[in-house]
């Protein structure tokens, strides 16, 4: 693939003050931002989000270790299904216990959009490469001056 994949090619339309949107968004990054193929980390959110509807902090909270392993595998995501179902339930539960279960509320917290992507960067698991993606499309519809 030539080009990174978008939010629109995975049907998420990212919107300002938007939560579902943001954090569908900031999923689908996270998968991205790890060292494998689009088309298996597209394929994994597809299956989180959509097929096991686990599309909140809270719904990814839910599932117990094994189960995110399965999920994942089911995607695809083999590889980094361990470390990523440890990192996954940690971020989900640091966003809940942190900032409400919001990407917004990271955004409220933030004094800047450095700080938001720091902040975000202080995520187990998320890297200058995840925060890259998700502010791609996330950034003009939290900052005005995108």
């Amino acid at each position: 693939m030539s080009r990174y994949m978008s939010a629109a090619d995975l049907g998420i339309t990212v919107k300002k003050n938007d939560e579902q949107s943001l954090f569908k968004w900031f999923l689908a990054s996270f998968l991205f931002g790890k060292r494998i193929g689009q088309k298996i980390a597209a394929a994994t959110w597809h299956v989180l989000v959509e097929t096991h509807e686990r599309d909140t902090p809270r719904e990814l909270c839910h599932c117990s270790h094994a189960e995110l392993v399965r999920i994942l595998g089911e995607g695809g995501y083999a590889r980094y299904d361990e470390s990523t179902a440890d990192r996954l339930a940690l971020l989900c539960k640091t966003l809940i216990d942190q900032y409400h279960g919001r990407i917004l509320g990271i955004f409220e917290a933030s004094e800047s959009r450095a700080d938001f992507e720091r902040r975000l960067r202080g995520f187990k698991g998320v890297g200058q490469v995840t925060v890259r993606i998700f502010m791609r499309e996330a950034g003009p519809a939290l900052f005005k001056s995108d």
